[in-house]
């Protein structure tokens, strides 16, 4: 699996387990008010999730963009130095 793949599954599980624990809740014997409540604390630390989970799959990417480019530099200087050694 990737690292996109595994980010992905990741951001599918938390998705799932924040509507799994909202529905659970809507049948919990607690008050109305402290399961809105409850939901709304566990919504927002999902989004604290997703949003941190954005932020590494972003890294990530700039990562790989970082290390394509200094290979392509690398490969572009070694293509320059051997047209020079025929050229002479």
């Amino acid at each position: 699996m990737s690292d996109s793949e595994g980010s992905n599954g990741y951001l599918w599980f938390i998705t799932g387990a924040v509507v799994g624990a909202s529905v659970a809740l809507l049948y919990a014997p607690k008050p109305g008010k402290e399961s809105r409540e409850y939901i709304t604390s566990k919504a927002d630390e999902g989004l604290e999730a997703i949003a941190e989970s954005g932020k590494n799959l972003m890294d990530q990417g700039k990562e790989l963009y970082d290390r394509g480019r200094a290979l392509a530099e690398e490969a572009a200087e070694l293509f320059e130095r051997g047209r020079k050694m025929v050229q002479g």
